[in-house]
């Protein structure tokens, strides 16, 4: 007999994320808290993590107040830092007494321009926060969804990770890394029905990307370009999460979701 679509059990729907508890890292501004937002309105209880409190909290109180509850709390973390990340761990798991989604969305870019230029220091700065941050997390996390048998692990890696670049090797390097972690995650922990995906945004209106779009006239000249004619806004990615965290996406594992406006797509135009 054919499996229901839904959980008939628990009568949920496709993108019901009702009692689930989800971690959103890079959550106090951008595509982090559009993410966060989307999570919480489709019923989640959120931790909005970044290294600002102040912002965070921002966030969590702006979600709480749409929401009509108390569904985000703020907690600071710096990525780059293990221990502050099992903090943020322990710190949800005392809030909400478990962690079923995690968004490994936080990154940085601390160099721009040709790989001859780069410090061992940004390099090695880049891959810490970039790669080494999701590996850390998806230890700390993966043992409580292996126990329950259920998880989603989702990492915003970046279509940079598809393509070749001469001013942002490192960062580029880095992204194409996220996809085999999640790849690696995927084989790993697919027997106990958690799942590890990334999502590969284009250009995307986030402080993180602002010199690409901030002068109107790059903006103008390289949209032109793209099949749907303009950059991203940070709410154009965070119907993935709710998808890929849902039970919509429950049979989806081990891939790369692109939302770039067909920018990768549109490389081949005449």
């Amino acid at each position: 007999m054919p499996r229901p679509l839904i959980d008939a059990p628990n009568h949920r729907h496709a993108f019901d994320l009702a009692g689930r508890a989800a971690v959103v890292t890079g959550a106090s501004r951008g595509i982090g808290a559009a993410i966060a937002r989307r999570l919480a309105e489709h019923g989640a209880d959120v931790v909005v993590s970044s290294r600002k409190i102040e912002a965070c909290r921002e966030v969590a109180e702006a979600i709480n107040k749409d929401t009509a509850r108390k569904a985000a709390v703020a907690a600071a973390c710096n990525i780059s830092h293990k221990d502050e990340l099992a903090r943020l761990v322990d710190f949800a798991n005392s809030e909400f007494g478990k962690i079923d989604i995690l968004v490994s969305n936080a990154a940085v870019n601390p160099y721009y321009g040709p790989s001859a230029g780069i410090s061992d220091e940004q390099f090695d700065k880049i891959l810490t926060c970039n790669v080494k941050a999701s590996h850390w997390l998806a230890q700390l996390v993966m043992p409580g969804m292996k126990e329950r048998r259920d998880g989603a692990f989702i990492i915003v890696s970046s279509i940079g990770g598809l393509i070749g670049s001469a001013s942002l090797g490192a960062y580029a390097i880095s992204k194409a890394a996220d996809l085999q972690l999640a790849r690696n995650l995927a084989v790993e922990y697919g027997p106990f029905n958690i799942r590890a995906n990334c999502i590969c945004p284009g250009i995307v209106k986030t402080y993180f990307a602002e010199a690409l779009w901030k002068d109107p006239e790059v903006e103008a000249n390289v949209s032109k370009h793209l099949p749907l004619r303009r950059f991203g806004e940070p709410d154009d990615i965070a119907g993935a999460a709710v998808f890929l965290a849902s039970p919509a996406g429950q049979w989806m594992t081990g891939q790369a979701i692109v939302i770039d406006g067909g920018t990768v797509i549109g490389m081949g135009r005449g």
